[in-house]
Order: C-alpha cells, then structure tokens, then sequence
C-alpha cells in the first residue's frame, strides 16, 4: 500500500510543476517586451512616449494590486469559510462599501487625474520657431519635406536630438496612421485635413516608426525610420537634402544618370540638380543612403535594388511602380548611379 500511495502522487506532482512556471513565463514575455531594440512604447526614448510608458505602468501595477487583493480575498474565503457565520452583523456591508465602492473611486479619480495630466502634456505642441516636418502618407510610403526647404526625402525623418520638432500630417489617398512607438503615440492622417503631432528624442538614434492604419495590402510594408542626431550633423544632413544630388563620378555613375534621365525613370521620380523632374513616386536624390527600399520592404543594397528596379511587383506586388524596360547591360550602371546618391 506504501509503494502504490508513492506511485499515484508522483505523476500528480510533476504535472503541478508546468504550472508553477506559467509565472515565470508571463514574466520572461512581458521583459521580453521592453528589449533595448524593441519598437515598443514600452521602451521610451523621447517625452511623449515617457508620459505613454508612465500611464501604462501604473494602470499596470493598480491592476495587479487588485489582483492580489482579490486572491487573498478568496483564499481567506476557502480558507476561513466556516468562521465567515460568525461575522458581526453589519460588517460584510461596511468590508463592501468600503473594498467595493470607496476604494475604486479613489483609484479611477487618480487616474483620471493623471490622465488629464498626460494628454495636456501631449496636446502641448513646439515653439514658433522649431522645426516642422511635412509628412505625406501614400499607398504605400511616406513623402517627407522640411519647411523651408525646396529638397524632399521618403520613408526617413531626422531631428536634432533633445528638441520638440512639429510634424504636419496629411494623407495624399487613404487614411494612414503615423507611429513612432518609441518617440510619441499615434496620429491618424484624414483625408482632407492636415493633422499635427511633434517628436523629441531624448538621445540619438534610429526609431522605427509605421503606419498603423490598415491601409491595403502592403499596409505591413508602409515603415518609416526617425534619425535623431546632434544638431551640427542634422544642420549638415538638411543642406544637403536641399542641394543638387550628387554629381557622377565614374564612367559608370555616369552611364546610369544617361539612363535614368532618358528613360522611364524621370518619368516618375525626381532627382535634384538633372532632367529628371517625376511627382509621381519618391524623390531619388539621396536614395543611396536610405535605410530600406519600399518602406522597409527590402535591405537597401545593391542586389535588391536591382531586383526592384527590374520588376518591384515581385518585392512588394500592389506597388504603383511597373516594372522597368531596362536593358541588362545598362542596369549595373543604373544601380551604382542610384547608389551613389547620399
């Protein structure tokens, strides 16, 4: 009878075991959540998303709070269940008016509170003179230009770091959605209207941002990158978005600046400084230093750059662009013309 009472409690003991980590895991998802390279709004590096992070954290550990007291609560039921009859009359009411009724008002006025607090910080925008971006959502990437200036980028933004820079908003065909999880939280683009957000970046770096709109079938390819940079360096980077591109340096950078102007190219793009004068698709004149091709589509090397040159339907099919009538002995030139541009 010993033997077979150790044998039966066995198996039940190691099938608690997997429970007791269910803890553990939850706990290893949510740290999991906060990476240092997480786009999450979890991991905050400007303002905006601070007062984000602020506010879900402290619902957060309100809600375990409750929890916690709501298990005790029950584990003293099961446990103490026969004392329960013994109550005084008039105790249960006063334990639920206060436990049910008091304490929650307290708890949702403060976070009201803080809440109203939040979102005065967040409508609070730049002052006068700062830097204002115009950002144009298209199916499916973002057209970018700077006020005052007469050069035009895509799919990349830059700051200087450490100042509140205006972002104006408008969509040229759907409703997008303009996010940067880590800098500050969403702003919907409606058609017909200019909407407004700003950014700061508490410290340099690249912040992925996306459209959060379901906008059609490459909505998931529609990112956008922020660089946050030292003044002097995002000063530089301007004057060189409103320069000329630049000029070909070799015999081959050259051979693709003949076929891009001559051919289909300019048709649609624009690259400062030539022929080439297209509103239809992006700006070309710094594409070789971009982070991506497509909106985050594909890595911006020279290898996929052909491959959407040639046909870009078969890298991001629903895209506005055909492919490309380019004759193979010219493409090399075309791709280290189009990689040279920065």
């Amino acid at each position: 009878m010993k033997t077979t009472a150790q044998t039966t409690s066995r198996p039940a003991r190691r099938q608690r075991r997997p429970r007791t980590m269910l803890p553990l895991l939850y706990g290893l998802l949510l740290l999991a959540g906060c990476s240092g390279g997480s786009p999450s709004a979890l991991n905050p590096a400007g303002t905006g998303a601070a007062r984000v992070s602020g506010l879900w954290w402290l619902l957060f550990w309100i809600s375990m709070a409750v929890f916690a007291e709501v298990m005790a609560l029950l584990a003293w039921a099961l446990v103490f269940r026969r004392g329960a009859a013994r109550v005084r009359h008039g105790q249960p009411l006063r334990f639920v008016t206060i436990a049910g009724a008091g304490l929650p008002f307290i708890i949702l006025v403060a976070v009201y509170g803080v809440g109203l607090r939040d979102l005065a910080a967040l409508g609070a925008g730049p002052g006068r003179d700062a830097v204002t971006v115009e950002v144009t959502g298209h199916k499916w990437w973002w057209e970018v230009r700077y006020a005052g200036a007469s050069g035009a980028t895509a799919n990349e933004i830059h700051i200087p770091v450490g100042e509140r820079v205006r972002v104006r908003l408008r969509t040229d065909d759907v409703l997008h959605s303009f996010w940067v999880p880590q800098l500050m939280p969403k702003t919907d683009l409606i058609a017909g209207e200019t909407r407004e957000t700003w950014l700061e970046a508490r410290r340099d770096g690249s912040y992925r941002g996306q459209c959060a709109e379901y906008c059609g079938t490459q909505h998931a390819h529609m990112a956008f990158l922020v660089v946050a940079e030292p003044r002097a360096d995002f000063d530089a980077w301007l004057a060189r978005l409103d320069a000329p591109a630049r000029a070909p340096r070799t015999e081959a950078e050259r051979g693709g600046q003949q076929t891009f102007v001559q051919g289909t190219c300019a048709a649609c793009h624009t690259v400062r400084g030539t022929g080439a004068q297209g509103q239809v698709g992006p700006d070309l004149s710094n594409v070789g230093s971009r982070w991506s091709i497509g909106a985050g589509a594909v890595p911006n090397d020279a290898g996929h750059l052909g491959g959407w040159i040639a046909n870009s339907q078969t890298v991001k099919p629903g895209n506005a662009m055909p492919p490309q009538p380019v004759d193979a002995a010219r493409l090399p030139d075309l791709i280290a013309y189009l990689r040279s541009l920065g």
